[in-house]
């Protein structure tokens, strides 16, 4: 199977059914609040978000490939398990390197906003 259409399904059952086999053993992730290496950590990051966030998603925009680079833009979601239970909303996208095996070496997550604008969704302005 063809890795675009692999990274289209993963979107679509984003966090269940991940295809983890198509990461590199010791791939680099990286986004705005963490950086990493190794698959087995980023299987763990996706399990905290399947376990912690209610109904997350991602939704992916568009999927481009050039050569060993994939990019892909999208919004991730999810309720917040707080009280008041905000949902969130993060647009977004993803680079991605592949080496000569197909397998994704390096992930790299970027935001159309700042870590302040997504804690700020936590707390909607009250009405006067």
């Amino acid at each position: 199977m063809d890795i675009l259409e692999v990274l289209q399904a993963d979107y679509r059952n984003f966090p269940s059914n991940q295809t983890y086999e198509i990461y590199a053993e010791n791939v680099l992730f990286k986004d705005p609040l963490n950086q990493f290496q190794g698959r087995d950590r980023y299987r763990r990051m996706i399990g905290f978000i399947q376990a912690w966030f209610r109904q997350p998603r991602l939704d992916l925009h568009q999927i481009q490939r050039h050569g060993n680079q994939i990019r892909t833009d999208w919004t991730l979601s999810w309720i917040t398990p707080l009280p008041w239970q905000p949902r969130i909303a993060i647009d977004g996208w993803s680079e991605l390197q592949l080496n000569d095996r197909e397998l994704i070496v390096a992930h790299s997550d970027y935001w159309h906003c700042s870590v302040w604008d997504v804690v700020k969704q936590h707390f909607p302005k009250s009405s006067p």
